[in-house]
């Protein structure tokens, strides 16, 4: 467990990173982010995402991605964001980039926000190398 927000890239995704350098498939672009409420345990410690993972550990919503901007050479920051009522009342924990073929490629995970009926909330994950 951990006291921060936590971020993992996953397992599958490393793998799709291999077989595009050899030359054996494409990597699929990624097009949206995933978002949950199970970052945290019961005392809402932030849990430390793990490399196996394919799934949230409690996903509530996909959303394609709003914008993207490449920071550096190494780094790209996707943005998404929740517009008044969706998820309304939910407590946001973990959010996760998604490629095209629907594979969660990188996983964050960190305390709760709340998600008013009223605001819009913008969530921010970087594609770091």
């Amino acid at each position: 467990m951990a006291d921060h927000a936590e971020a993992v890239v996953t397992l599958l995704a490393r793998s799709k990173m291999v077989k595009a350098r050899a030359g054996i498939s494409p990597l699929p672009k990624i097009t949206g982010i995933a978002f949950g409420d199970g970052g945290t345990d019961s005392e809402q410690q932030v849990l430390a995402p793990d490399g196996n993972q394919t799934e949230l550990n409690h996903e509530l919503l996909r959303k394609p991605a709003d914008r993207y901007i490449v920071l550096s050479d190494t780094k790209c920051r996707y943005e998404c964001t929740l517009e008044p009522g969706e998820l309304t009342g939910a407590y946001i924990s973990e959010a996760a980039l998604y490629d095209e073929e629907g594979d969660l490629v990188a996983i964050k995970n960190f305390l709760p926000k709340g998600k008013d009926s009223d605001l819009a909330m913008t969530i921010q994950m970087d594609d770091e190398f």
